[in-house]
């Protein structure tokens, strides 16, 4: 490419695909890490259950925790060229597929051992899974440009990620977690191969240490945008974490879980392009607003939904899933630009990006802190047929949600007001 390619109007697909390719194997490392892994040391590898949730425990805040430092590496790395960065990109995969590799073959000589080695090798492949996705993030983020693009480059990425949590969710099944790893392989070498064929990110002018050097959260407009990010995010984690029980208590029917899953995934797939078409007219906050509307719309039925609405059920997850590619799209793309209007672009994405893959972990462990105790107070065993509990997971899991979202959708709307910039940033 001759020209910076955020100049272009529209983002020809080879670069799309060549940047959004490596989100693929991210997310299909990822989904393992969090579903699989721990009913596989617990019922395969006979793990004791309060070891293995501390163990967990641990290692995903600290892997959290250590997201901003991850960030400011990526910085230090990018300003140094597209060579450096890429390097250290291929060696974080490398560590990547070691470690999970390694996962799958833990020692059973003592409880004490096998915990030790799930801490050292969830530790590494985590860690390297955050520095390459923080890299790999920074990367697309260093091009700037318009709403649309910004929102192009994004939905790349996020439809290559839904891609690999679709094959993450049926490939372990059929491959066993040793031909897993080499699949993982095959695709960072891919991603990696495309991420090199690309232009190198935008490296402007070096600008004086105080001005690169100073921290997002002097920036009001991230402030904003991370704790509406983070409430949006909490809404939605919340019916990840409650969906295996929603759906074989409430809904009976356990069957249905993958196609449920399929349907929501897929329609977001689907919905992604069609978000990207939106904000050339509307702009990226409206629509993200509007994605969390629909979301309200369809999950404000599912308190009323009992055994044998599998049907209508999968209708709300096509609606919602549609929704979710504004969740998917449009947030990053705002991120970038505010981290370029506050002079950080082609300097300081890595510091944004790391406190917002912080928050995005964070979101999961608060969705599990806060619904799981409130469903338990509210007297709902899993496998239970007590009305009253089952009543109080549909709420949690329909109702709950739907005022998260509509909180941070009043968020956004005084956002925009206040940052009247973000209407076309």
């Amino acid at each position: 490419m001759a020209s910076h390619p955020a100049t272009a109007h529209m983002l020809p697909w080879r670069t799309g695909l060549a940047y959004g390719g490596l989100a693929a194997p991210l997310a299909f490392v990822s989904l393992p890490l969090y579903v699989n892994l721990p009913h596989h040391y617990a019922s395969v590898e006979g793990a004791p259950l309060a070891g293995l949730g501390a163990v967990l425990l641990a290692t995903r805040a600290f892997d959290a925790l250590v997201d901003p430092a991850i960030g400011r590496q990526a910085d230090w790395l990018l300003r140094r060229g597209a060579w450096p960065a890429w390097c250290a990109a291929a060696l974080g995969s490398l560590l990547m597929v070691l470690g999970f590799w390694a996962l799958w073959h833990s020692p059973r000589s003592t409880e004490a051992a096998m915990l030790g080695w799930l801490a050292f090798s969830l530790l590494v492949c985590t860690l390297a899974y955050s520095f390459v996705a923080i890299l790999h993030q920074a990367w697309g983020t260093r091009w700037g440009g318009d709403p649309g693009w910004r929102a192009r480059v994004t939905a790349w990425r996020e439809g290559a990620t839904l891609a690999g949590v679709l094959l993450a969710s049926v490939l372990p099944a059929w491959l066993g977690y040793d031909a897993i790893s080499a699949v993982l392989a095959m695709g960072l070498a891919l991603g990696l191969i495309g991420l090199y064929r690309l232009k190198a990110p935008v490296l402007l002018p070096p600008q004086p240490a105080a001005t690169h050097q100073a921290s997002p959260w002097a920036d009001a407009g991230f402030r904003r945008l991370l704790a509406i990010f983070m409430l949006n995010g909490v809404a939605a984690a919340i019916p990840a974490t409650l969906l295996p029980f929603f759906v074989a208590d409430r809904i009976q029917a356990p069957q249905l879980q993958p196609l449920l899953l399929l349907c929501y995934f897929g329609a977001a797939a689907l919905g992604l392009p069609l978000w990207v078409k939106a904000v050339s007219r509307w702009g990226l906050a409206p629509c993200w607003r509007m994605g969390m509307l629909i979301s309200v719309l369809a999950f404000g039925f599912t308190p009323w939904l009992g055994a044998g609405d599998g049907v209508a059920f999968a209708v709300i997850c096509l609606v919602s899933g549609l929704a979710l590619g504004a969740d998917l799209a449009l947030p990053g793309a705002l991120l970038t630009g505010v981290i370029h209007e506050a002079g950080e672009g082609g300097r300081g994405e890595g510091r944004y990006l790391g406190w917002w893959t912080c928050a995005t972990k964070l979101n999961l462990a608060l969705a599990a802190g806060l619904a799981l105790p409130l469903l338990s107070a509210a007297g709902y065993r899993s496998g239970g047929t007590d009305p009253a509990g089952l009543q109080a997971l549909a709420w949690a899991y329909g109702g709950l949600p739907c005022l998260l979202k509509l909180a941070a959708a009043a968020l956004l709307w005084r956002a925009e007001h206040l940052h009247s910039s973000w209407r076309h940033i």
